[in-house]
């Protein structure tokens, strides 16, 4: 663990396992209490520096993390497939992912305006500036483990805040080798600080200290919740990345080959382990039959394995309570009316055995009732949905708590507008199962979150409005 520029060793450890082989990666130091609150300290005392240090001065920091980022990015990549499993094509996005979210908010910061006001009276003058919150809690998730960190810690450092990041005990080794980079840059002390370990334990001591002024989370909706809760009480801050239930919906217009694309694209990568992950699709009666064959054609088509071989499409899910769950959603399926059309079951035999790995799974018709059409899935598994109207498929895809990200085919231009003005996301792709840049916000409504990632609205969620009038003589 890296506190106040320096990495500690403790007593306790965490073993992390590669989840297509089972073999022992590598084993991480934790902390506790104690030593979150000493992270928390050092955090505060370096706001005082870090915050008023001269925006080139930060932007300089974050371009040689960008320098560092760029010259070990294989060596990255293969360490997220390792410690996560997910193919190491999609572990090269990541990592570009992760040096595009450095770049543009090291650029970002420079774009920190504030603005003066008309006073009402002659004598006074209004200002307005913006400030960093202060010392920033983030918490991420292991599916993404490099980007997601990223996600959070370049506009938070960018805005002048200092950070204390605490990642998933699944994957904690992408956020360590981030920590070497910061080490290697030269970060000042305490700007950045790495904990980990009892999580009850460390993000309790997060959310109950008052130095900590914000709250960065990625997860659950669940967990999203409690913390919520508990920033009550010191009225943090919070932005909240939680669960999605993302569906794709295929208009009769549409152009099936594309759609299947966007299919193959929205629901297996990173094993269908993503937030923004397709998890129903929607497709009209009078097209239903036709693409159901050709996606099943093309699902055929996938190679499951470990994810460091290049011919790998698919890899393992992240532990043996991923694999259950897909069990436990095909078979309530299957009871509730739904035909597997594609796979259906646990990979065994071979190298399999060593992993947690599900084949690519299609059910036919999908029903509501059925878990998968209002559990998240996190796995890759999809149930196919006739409809007949465009206000029935609106109505059902909205009718859930989640609000993420939503996806349709269509070449119609007035459906384009109609369906995504209608449509109750955050995110909406029109033709586009992967919509999502640095550049362009991030996040969810309803149930799927609070506040927003990426774009110019990144940066804001780590800065506070601050006005200022003065009286003066004429």
């Amino acid at each position: 663990m890296y506190i106040n520029g320096e990495w500690i060793k403790t007593n306790g450890t965490i073993e992390v396992f590669n989840p297509a082989s089972g073999e022992l990666v590598d084993k991480v130091y934790t902390v506790g209490i104690h030593e979150t609150k000493d992270a928390i300290d050092a955090a505060k005392e370096a706001f005082k520096e870090w915050s008023q240090l001269p925006v080139d001065d930060r932007v300089n920091y974050l371009h040689k993390t960008v320098e560092k980022l760029t010259e070990q990015r294989e060596h990255l990549a293969q360490l997220i497939t390792t410690e996560m499993g997910k193919s190491i094509h999609n572990a090269r996005y990541e990592v570009q992912s992760t040096i595009s979210f450095f770049q543009w908010f090291a650029e970002e910061s420079r774009r920190v305006y504030g603005r003066i006001i008309p006073a009402s009276a002659p004598n006074k003058r209004i200002n307005v500036t913006k400030q960093p919150v202060g010392v920033v809690g983030a918490i991420t998730p292991w599916n993404f483990p490099l980007s997601m960190t990223a996600r959070k810690l370049a506009p938070a450092l960018a805005a002048g805040c200092t950070v204390i990041l605490k990642p998933s005990k699944e994957a904690p080794l992408s956020s360590v080798a981030l920590f070497k980079i910061f080490d290697e840059v030269g970060f000042p002390r305490g700007v950045v600080n790495l904990v980990m370990g009892n999580s009850d334990k460390i993000v309790g001591t997060l959310m109950e200290s008052k130095d900590v002024r914000k709250i960065s989370f990625t997860g659950s909706t669940e967990v999203g919740k409690k913390l919520i809760r508990q920033s009550a009480d010191t009225v943090k801050r919070v932005s909240m990345e939680l669960g999605g239930h993302a569906p794709l919906i295929v208009f009769e217009d549409a152009d099936i080959d594309l759609a299947i694309e966007g299919v193959i694209q929205s629901k297996f990568a990173s094993s269908g382990q993503q937030c923004v992950c397709t998890n129903r699709i929607y497709i009209h009666d009078n097209i239903y039959d036709d693409f159901s064959v050709k996606l099943k054609e093309r699902v055929s088509q996938l190679n499951v394995g470990n994810g460091i071989h290049e011919t790998i499409h698919i890899g393992p899910l992240i532990n043996e309570g991923a694999i259950a769950k897909m069990e436990e959603q095909v078979e309530d399926a299957l009871g509730k009316g739904a035909s597997v059309l594609y796979g259906g079951e646990r990979l065994t035999g071979g190298e399999y055995d060593k992993g947690f790995f599900y084949c690519p799974t299609l059910l036919l018709n999908g029903k509501e009732g059925m878990k998968i059409l209002h559990e998240e899935t996190f796995g890759p598994v999809v149930p196919l949905i006739r409809f007949s109207s465009e206000e029935e498929v609106i109505q059902r895809a909205n009718d859930i708590e989640y609000g993420l990200a939503s996806y349709f085919y269509t070449n119609d231009l007035s459906r384009m507008y109609r369906v995504s003005e209608k449509l109750e996301y955050g995110m909406v792709g029109i033709n586009d199962s992967a919509p999502f840049s640095v550049q362009a916000p991030f996040g969810g409504v309803k149930e799927s979150g609070l506040g927003r990632e990426g774009g110019s609205e990144g940066i804001e969620d780590y800065l506070t409005t601050k006005m200022t009038s003065t009286r003066i003589q004429l």
